[in-house]
């Protein structure tokens, strides 16, 4: 695989590629908006230009032609606004479609990125935020055209009088300069509030996960306590944010309703001194009512500014997070050898063993945290430079190998594999390219379950395989594993949900479907044990006894005890 080399994006980074990949949207739906704006403008200055010269002209010509020029007007408002944001939401929806699949490409990478994130926070900013983020190609032509009103409407005002226009401007600024300076808050309290409802989702997967075992000894009150206070501490964090959001909109809104008022009085006192006329008075008033708009749009946009870039930034930490291990380009040997060379990591304690190509090999395990540790490392869940010693495929280090290469040679199957919603047969063979389901449905003794439902192996698998007993979703965890059949199968207590009979017919059938290539098997399970061609006995972190099952049962009363059932 090959690693992402490019710099670190921040949030800003992220913002301009986001702008730089729909510039075309962007520049017709500013186009458009700006039409509409400016349309929108024009109607009181249509007004008090038909005010102006109707009453003075008093001729049915020029009624018809003011009621002319206002339907092209409202035309085209209705237009210029209906394709301007149907452009502009194509390219946001597109926008946010990309970074989403950016963002889960990164959490799917054969080789996990180093950051500190739950499942449940990365799904947060791979909706929530990289929708906001995605905001930004709709609020830069909003803050535009509304730019177009306010100086339509100035340009206007000034040519009636100087000072109209100059307020108008004035006012603008000092408007923007206040809810500048409030936006920055609403940014923070938001980037807070997206971490803390992240937080809340990362716990309910958590919950979801664990909600078998919580049941079983009775945790699963505590269990909601803790996510209450989770849920509660992010409650409170959006009535912040909903707060900090009220007193900007409510500020937003005095201000340009005091700005309109400020236009319509100086406006009524320069028609009061004769210094404007009734249709410069008529267009005035108008336009201090029209200009409310665009203001409310401008005045807001530097709110959702804010916002888009928190979530950009949140989206940095997934995008820009490094690689936890830099996975080298060679390939393993033909053959399927397996060796640990003096593996330090947790428990083990320079764990040393070889697994020959063709190999049946159990490991009984006196310490299930040894189990988990060498489950671990084998799956390259450990980096290698995170343990000591050194792991070998087909003759070359594990650090030396391609991630890709790894994979299509070395499955480690966990002894809590998930199921996914879907089919029978889609949970065993996820790419529809396995050629040996039947064999692998045969061998796991799933056969039961697939003759149990009509729909045999398309009989529907809910989520997390909430429909299958455990010892069902065991089975169906180990049908998965052995038909991807691996040049190296690790299985790691594949049958602790299943009964002793069924239990020893699946030790047989797995022997006999892996005959001729090398699997290792992690288990206290006397079937699994009695069918491998010899056990090596974990012990401390370290082999401590090898022999075939039967040799030790009558020679080392420790191992009787341990794996005696």
């Amino acid at each position: 695989m090959k690693t992402d080399t490019k710099r670190p994006r921040p949030g800003a980074a992220i913002l301009r590629t986001a702008l730089r990949r729909n510039i075309g949207a962007m520049i017709a739906g500013t186009v458009l908006m700006g039409l509409y704006q400016a349309a929108e403008t024009a109607f009181p200055i249509a007004l008090g230009l038909i005010v102006e010269h109707t009453m003075q002209d008093r001729s049915l010509g020029s009624l018809g032609v003011s009621i002319g020029s206002l339907a092209v007007i409202i035309t085209t408002v209705s237009l210029s606004w209906r394709f301007g944001m149907r452009v502009l939401q194509k390219a946001n929806t597109t926008e946010a479609h990309r970074w989403r699949v950016q963002v889960a490409a990164c959490g799917l990478q054969p080789v996990a990125r180093d950051v500190d994130l739950k499942s449940g926070e990365i799904l947060t900013i791979a909706t929530e935020d990289a929708d906001q983020t995605a905001d930004i190609i709709e609020v830069v032509p909003l803050l535009v055209s509304s730019l177009v009103a306010v100086v339509v409407a100035a340009v206007a005002l000034s040519l009636a009088d100087l000072r109209l226009g100059l307020l108008v401007v004035v006012g603008t600024v000092c408007i923007l300069s206040v809810l500048a300076v409030m936006s920055k808050r609403i940014g923070a309290s938001t980037q807070e509030q997206q971490a803390k409802v992240a937080r809340a989702g990362a716990k309910v997967a958590d919950l979801i996960i664990g909600l078998r075992p919580l049941h079983g000894f009775g945790g699963n009150h505590a269990a909601f306590g803790s996510y209450r206070r989770v849920s509660a501490d992010a409650r409170r964090q959006a009535i912040t944010v909903a707060r900090v959001n009220g007193v900007y909109a409510g500020t937003a809104l005095a201000l340009n309703a005091a700005l309109a008022a400020a236009v319509s009085l100086t406006a009524g006192w320069l028609a009061f001194e004769g210094r404007i006329s009734i249709g410069e008075l008529v267009m005035a008033v108008g336009l201090a009512q029209f200009i409310m708009e665009p203001l409310k749009m401008f005045s807001e946009m530097p709110k959702y500014v804010m916002i888009a870039r928190a979530s950009a930034e949140r989206m940095a930490l997934v995008l820009n997070a490094p690689p936890v291990t830099a996975p080298g380009p060679e390939r393993p040997a033909p053959g399927g050898d397996l060796e640990v060379d003096g593996v330090r990591h947790g428990t083990l304690q320079g764990l040393k063993f070889q697994v020959t190509a063709g190999e049946f090999v159990a490991i009984a395990p006196y310490q299930p945290r040894a189990a988990a540790d060498l489950a671990a490392v084998l799956a390259v869940n450990v980096p290698p430079p995170a343990y000591g010693g050194e792991v070998r495929l087909g003759g070359q280090p594990l650090a030396d190998l391609s991630v890709e290469a790894v994979r299509e040679h070395l499955l480690v199957n966990p002894y809590d594999a998930e199921i996914f919603g879907g089919t029978l047969r889609t949970n065993i063979d996820p790419s529809g390219t396995s050629r040996s389901v039947p064999e692998a449905v045969e061998a796991s003794m799933l056969t039961d379950v697939v003759a149990l439902h009509r729909d045999g192996l398309d009989y529907a698998v809910r989520d997390r395989g909430a429909n299958l007993s455990g010892g069902q979703r065991q089975r169906l965890s180990l049908a998965r594993a052995l038909a991807a059949d691996t040049d190296v199968l690790v299985l790691h207590n594949p049958t602790t949900a299943v009964d002793a009979v069924t239990e020893q017919l699946i030790a047989r059938n797995i022997a006999k479907l892996r005959r001729g290539r090398t699997t290792l098997v992690i288990t206290s399970s006397p079937a699994l044990l009695d069918a491998a061609d010899r056990v090596l006995v974990l012990d401390d972190g370290v082999i401590t006894a090898e022999d075939t099952h039967r040799n030790l049962l009558a020679t080392d009363a420790e191992y009787c005890a341990a794996v005696a059932r």
